[in-house]
């Protein structure tokens, strides 16, 4: 609702610069902020400032002439009603403060849209499609991957609530030598279970899950001796593929208990097969991006900025990674995305320069794609960090972590840090139901006034849905600015292209609301008083689950 008042200030304001000098051809823009110290408005503007140049004038001067022509077109727009004071202030900020009724007007737009609060159509239906996880079906998640999904889901969520068309995708790659070795490494353990003596080469996957599944390869196949055994070890890629099929479902499991879920699941070995990929090669070298050098075939991608051109294909006619990546791309593409957003790790960071190139190659422009980097997590137990090591099993699972804190807490502190800044995760914290515990914070505000409109209800007291005049106390006004800046917490998502904004946003609103609970008492001796704040908090309670919900978080009515 903020942003709605923003937007009619902000006409106001590019017209009261057109009166106010009107040989000016090129207004700079006049956006408005919203300043952190309240004494400094609701909004604040500095297109004066901006405009000193332009018009050879002190910033002072030009500001004091736009608020003039300002006060004077407020004076025949619906807007005046809202806006009891616009102020200057040096060195040429133009100061604007909200007016009671201007602050109401939250609180009925908020009752109106419910859980829709906060939607728009920014997105235009534009269709977007976000790859995330993708981890080789060679063990369970990690808590890199947990990251990697809690970033994912919630900015699809945040996307789609802003009218953009989203479907969240997750690309098996099943087509690459690691899945060999998984089948490998359960063959041998299956044969050290069976008696005989292996000799376990170091960069198979070591971890005990192996094992575990070479019992279970064995049991499903009734396998009881060696002889038996040695039957699949003429059929390794029958024993890879139930191998992969395995831990596919085992992820799948684990995405779902984690509340993310996937539109599609695309596989490397359908997509990405020899003759597609030959395919889009000659493509390309038809129009002059690949060529061949040293036995080999070279894409040229230092035509699009690329440090150097990278091999395809390899003399020994085996392809490079970038070879599949280009022909899944181009499917993206032919399957009608328009934008295309990859969520990867921090290894895959010099990825970025080619897999652009390829995109821009495939015809596309090079903002169709965003490759957005999550950087690790680490996590803490009694004090000791716990290692990460795929093969040797040593890592803390996504599953570890779900069964020691729970879904909620997990989903949330997966999202406490910018998705650039390496988070630091402390199970301790996390398992406390305190204030320490950001999430357990939000969601006691939320169940604190489900509590509430129990006590209303015994005392016969219902919201007022209109005609507000009493909330008038400080902590009120803070309580519906910033219930009126959600729909800004999820443009700045948007901006960022990060669900992290939106977290801040409710931990700061969980703070105003329990300022405003602890030293104001809802249900009260004043029945049209306590109405009204009865509104108010159950807008609140509006906001509170809205941001939840699109983070993958619960909304609990009882702590």
């Amino acid at each position: 609702m903020l942003d709605n008042i923003r937007t009619q200030i902000q006409s106001v304001i590019k017209e009261s610069l057109k009166a106010t000098f009107p040989s000016l051809e090129n207004f700079p823009e006049s956006n408005l902020e919203i300043p952190v110290d309240k004494t400094h408005g609701d909004f604040c503007s500095s297109v004066a400032l901006k405009s000193a140049k332009i018009l050879k004038k002190s910033p002072m001067e030009i500001a004091q002439q736009i608020v003039v022509s300002i006060k004077s077109i407020l004076q025949a727009s619906p807007l005046k009603d809202k806006i009891y004071k616009v102020e200057v202030k040096a060195p040429g900020f133009i100061n604007v403060f909200l007016s009671q009724k201007g602050f109401y007007e939250i609180l009925s737009t908020i009752l109106e849209k419910k859980g829709l609060y906060g939607e728009s159509t920014l997105g235009e239906k534009k269709k977007v499609l976000i790859e995330f996880v993708s981890a080789n079906p060679t063990g369970s998640l990690s808590v890199a991957h947990a990251r990697q999904a809690a970033v994912g889901d919630a900015l699809g969520n945040i996307l789609k609530f802003l009218g953009f068309d989203v479907d969240k995708e997750y690309y098996v790659n099943d087509g690459g030598n690691q899945i060999n070795i998984l089948g490998w490494s359960v063959y041998l353990r299956a044969e050290e279970i069976l008696g005989e003596k292996i000799e376990f080469p170091d960069d198979y996957y070591q971890g005990e899950y192996i094992k575990d599944m070479a019992r279970i390869f064995m049991e499903a196949k009734g396998i009881q001796s060696v002889d038996a055994l040695k039957e699949f070890k003429g059929k390794p890629k029958e024993l890879s593929q139930w191998a992969c099929n395995y831990l596919l479902d085992v992820i799948k499991t684990e995405l779902s208990d984690f509340g993310v879920f996937f539109d599609n699941w695309l596989y490397e070995s359908k997509v990405a097969t020899h003759d597609k990929i030959e395919t889009v090669l000659e493509t390309l070298r038809e129009k002059g991006l690949v060529y061949d050098q040293d036995n080999a075939e070279w894409f040229k991608s230092t035509n699009f900025g690329d440090d150097k051109d990278r091999v395809v294909k390899k003399s020994d006619g085996s392809y490079t990674y970038l070879a599949p990546d280009i022909v899944y791309h181009q499917n993206k593409f032919d399957r009608g995305y328009d934008w295309l957003i990859n969520i990867w790790g921090p290894d895959h960071h010099g990825y970025i320069p080619r897999i652009k190139a390829a995109v821009q190659a495939l015809g596309k422009s090079k903002d169709s794609l965003d490759v957005l980097i999550i950087q690790l997590a680490t996590i803490y137990r009694n004090g000791e960090v716990l290692s990460m090591s795929t093969r040797r099993g040593q890592y803390i699972s996504l599953r570890e972590v779900m069964d020691e804190i729970g879904v909620d807490a997990a989903r949330f502190f997966f999202l406490m840090r910018h998705i650039e800044g390496h988070l630091e995760f402390d199970l301790e914290v996390a398992k406390k139901e305190t204030p320490e515990n950001p999430v357990y914070y939000i969601q006691y505000a939320h169940a604190r006034i489900h509590s509430i409109n129990k006590k209303a209800a015994e005392q016969n007291l219902g919201m007022t849905l209109e005609d507000f005049h009493l909330l008038k106390e400080q902590e009120e006004l803070d309580l519906i600015r910033k219930l009126g800046e959600f729909p800004d917490a999820l443009k700045f998502c948007h901006e960022q292209l990060d669900p992290y904004p939106l977290l801040s946003y409710l931990l700061d609103l969980a703070n105003i609301f329990h300022r405003f609970y602890d030293k104001h008492k809802v249900v009260g001796e004043d029945k049209d008083l306590s109405c009204e704040r009865l509104t108010l908090v159950n807008c609140a309670k509006i906001v509170f689950a809205n941001g939840l919900k699109l983070l993958g978080v619960a909304t609990p009515e009882k702590m």
